[in-house]
């Protein structure tokens, strides 16, 4: 196993810094993860001053995971209507090669 370290980013979340392990090659997407993050404990700062910083992230962290998982049900009830589609599709060209 390597001794190696792996490269670092700096990252802020409600104007306190942190310094992030990233992979070569990944820092823009780091950046761009830290951004939505940070906007989304932004908002909630801005809606409660009085909440910690914890109590942020982990809303924060929930509202994220609620969104994500909203969109993957999109995605896969769209996945399911184009593999109707085709099932259809597939039935339809078989009975006109059978005419």
């Amino acid at each position: 196993m390597s001794n190696a370290k792996r490269p670092t980013k700096e990252i802020t979340l409600l104007g306190r810094g942190y310094i992030i392990a990233c992979d070569t090659g990944q820092e823009a997407k780091l950046d761009r993860a830290a951004r939505y993050l940070d906007r989304a404990m932004q908002g909630i700062n801005a809606q409660s001053s009085v909440l910690g910083s914890e109590r942020i992230a982990i809303m924060a962290a929930l509202n994220i995971t609620h969104e994500l998982l909203e969109a993957l049900d999109e995605h896969r009830a769209g996945e399911a209507n184009l593999n109707r589609l085709n099932d259809r599709l597939e039935r339809a060209l078989a009975k006109t090669r059978q005419q």
